[in-house]
């Protein structure tokens, strides 16, 4: 497998790509091609453009939850496949509420495009199970929650029966990939408890081996015993290495490499498996 970092809030140095509050990763994997994540804007079609990535034979895209700072992108990517005649009609993966409306502090931020009108360049596959994309790489669907201290808050609302809610974002899932080495774990924005992401891995794959942890953790001015309970179960990991990105802050990340090996994360990164 081989993950490229297209949106990150950050860039890396030297690499002159365009950075957002937001997330894309490109993933190749046994033969198969997958776009996690959009991002906010059409700037996962620039940096990808500029990486010489080609976004017209994608396998599937996969959408971590339906926040629009992960799904904007997909009016984007509409478009560029409606103006085109020569796509590969991708599956489009999520959770079955990561498309329901959702707001917080009375403004939108639920994805910005509706399924019906993506319906016609995709071939939507909505999942609360995991979906097997390779034999190596599983998107888990809705994640099992077994920490208390996780993924306690509710995030705005959503409208479930034309009824607004609070919303704890139960359609945020992730990916694994199941390596020699033990399993990657790749995620969007972790609503649902990045501890949580990875016992439900575990549990998937029938594997205790965490090799590397990738992407954003929701790890906003954590409180105090939600940090101290994280950073001790990072340390039972004994992680090759923690690329904490997007809704990662500074405290958390200072906080997280004393308990793991932290590495940056931004726009141009690559990994190799």
């Amino acid at each position: 497998m081989k993950l490229t970092i297209l949106v990150d809030n950050n860039t890396l140095i030297d690499r002159y790509f365009i950075g957002e509050p937001a997330v894309s990763y490109f993933i190749k994997c046994e033969d198969k091609t997958f776009l996690f994540d959009t991002g906010y804007s059409n700037i996962f079609l620039q940096n990808a453009k500029a990486m010489h990535l080609n976004l017209y034979d994608i396998d599937s895209v996969i959408i971590s939850h339906g926040h629009d700072d992960h799904t904007r992108g997909l009016i984007e990517l509409n478009q560029l496949y409606e103006t085109s005649t020569f796509y590969k009609k991708p599956q489009l993966i999520a959770h079955p509420a990561a498309f329901y409306p959702k707001r917080a502090n009375g403004l939108a931020i639920s994805c910005p495009i509706s399924l019906e009108e993506l319906k016609k360049n995709f071939v939507p596959v909505l999942s609360k199970t995991p979906i097997h994309l390779t034999d190596h790489l599983i998107f888990l669907g809705e994640i099992e929650r077994c920490f208390p201290f996780e993924a306690n808050h509710p995030i705005g609302e959503e409208l479930i029966d034309s009824i607004w809610h609070e919303d704890y974002v139960l359609d945020d899932s992730a990916l694994v990939y199941k390596a020699p080495q033990g399993l990657i774990i790749i995620t969007g924005c972790s609503h649902s408890g990045i501890c949580n992401i990875i016992e439900y891995a575990k549990k998937i794959c029938c594997d205790n081996r965490i090799y590397d942890i990738i992407g954003g953790f929701h790890l906003l001015q954590t409180e105090k015993q939600q940090m101290e309970a994280t950073m001790n179960y990072f340390k039972t990991l004994h992680a090759h290495a923690v690329y904490a990105g997007h809704c990662t802050d500074l405290s958390a990340k200072i906080n997280l490499a004393k308990a793991a090996n932290v590495k940056e994360l931004g726009v141009g990164l690559e990994l190799n498996y």
